[in-house]
């Protein structure tokens, strides 16, 4: 594995054969993402064996494990009901699913089949305040966000999901600039990060898309290198950097440089921290409107395409371009 750079720019490479050094004409990034494990969530508590995130689930079941006993999976999004459905085939029940959003995340139907087929409830507005246990989990205890009353649910299993965030220490000791946002490199269109001859792709951008976008993000980051190693042209000057407003949450790409290239699969990926209807979105830099129109709906842990026509008219000596709000038709 890449544990490094040396001074002159080279990785450090580490196998069992020991380390050594490899140069190359350009690198790219790929190093996906993870959720955040218990730990990083600040849930207190005891430390009693059960405790795990979907990508430990995984593994086990995919290792040949039986997990027993019933299961509490917190979060809401795609990973998670993927989560249950492991879980159900290892042997484990699953005593429910928590989120503190209004809603679940994922595809209309999903909260009923989780409900009416494998018998877990989907509790919404919910929060896990202490897990409970000696040597294995017992029970969690749960707070209604609304009434603030707390209930304990007996379990043997706590499976933390989705809540992700860029594996992007190899980009921190890269000294590769990110993004506040998205908590990855920060790339232009053309997915060039600030740093000379390093590119960045997949998931490490945009924690978490589908594996056919990461994939895609990886066929847009080829042919951008592909282009600047035959052109042997100097890197990029500092693109103009794009920022969210309150409630959005991130956009991948975040930046655009001189050339404007159109960016992978030809738009942007935007976020929001809220559920959102009808969404009135302005695009601006400075005082100048790039560009106005509608989404349908934004919902937090999901994707939704903002096109990316408006690239051209960005002045690359001017400040950072906005994305805001204007108006939205529904909250929640």
């Amino acid at each position: 594995m890449v544990t490094g750079w040396s001074e002159d720019g080279a990785l450090e490479i580490t196998s069992p054969a020991g380390r050594r050094f490899l140069a190359a004409g350009a690198i790219v990034l790929a190093t996906g993402c993870r959720e955040r494990p218990r730990a990083a969530r600040l849930v207190p508590g005891s430390r009693p064996e059960g405790v795990m995130t979907t990508g430990t689930v995984q593994q086990l079941v995919h290792g040949g494990a039986r997990l027993q006993g019933r299961a509490l999976i917190v979060g809401a999004e795609h990973v998670s009901f993927s989560a249950l459905l492991t879980l159900r085939h290892a042997g484990a029940e699953v005593a429910g699913m928590i989120t503190e959003l209004p809603h679940q995340q994922s595809l209309p139907l999903a909260g009923a089949v989780a409900r009416l087929r494998f018998r877990a409830p989907v509790w919404t507005r919910t929060a896990l305040r202490a897990i409970r246990g000696r040597a294995q989990v017992q029970s969690v205890e749960l707070e209604d966000l609304d009434t603030r009353a707390s209930r304990v649910v007996e379990c043997e299993l706590v499976v933390f999901t989705a809540d992700w965030i860029p594996d992007h220490e190899l980009a921190v000791t890269g000294q590769v600039p990110l993004d506040p946002g998205t908590r990855g490199p920060r790339v232009d269109t053309a997915l060039r990060t600030a740093r000379r001859a390093v590119f960045a792709a997949g998931n490490l951008l945009h924690g978490a898309e589908p594996a056919d976008v990461a994939a895609l993000d990886g066929r847009h980051a080829a042919e951008s290198l592909a282009g600047w190693l035959a052109s042997d042209g100097d890197w990029p000057a500092a693109p103009v950097p794009i920022v969210c407003q309150t409630p959005l949450g991130w956009i991948a790409p975040n930046a655009v440089g001189a050339s404007a290239e159109p960016p992978p699969r030809g738009r942007f990926a935007l976020r929001s921290t809220e559920f959102l209807r009808g969404v009135e979105i302005e695009v601006r830099q400075g005082g100048r409107v790039l560009w106005r129109g509608r989404l349908r709906r934004l919902v937090p842990g999901r994707s939704t395409g903002l096109p990316a026509g408006w690239i051209a008219a960005v002045d690359p000596a001017g400040e950072a371009v906005e994305v805001r709000v204007v108006e939205a038709g529904r909250r929640g």
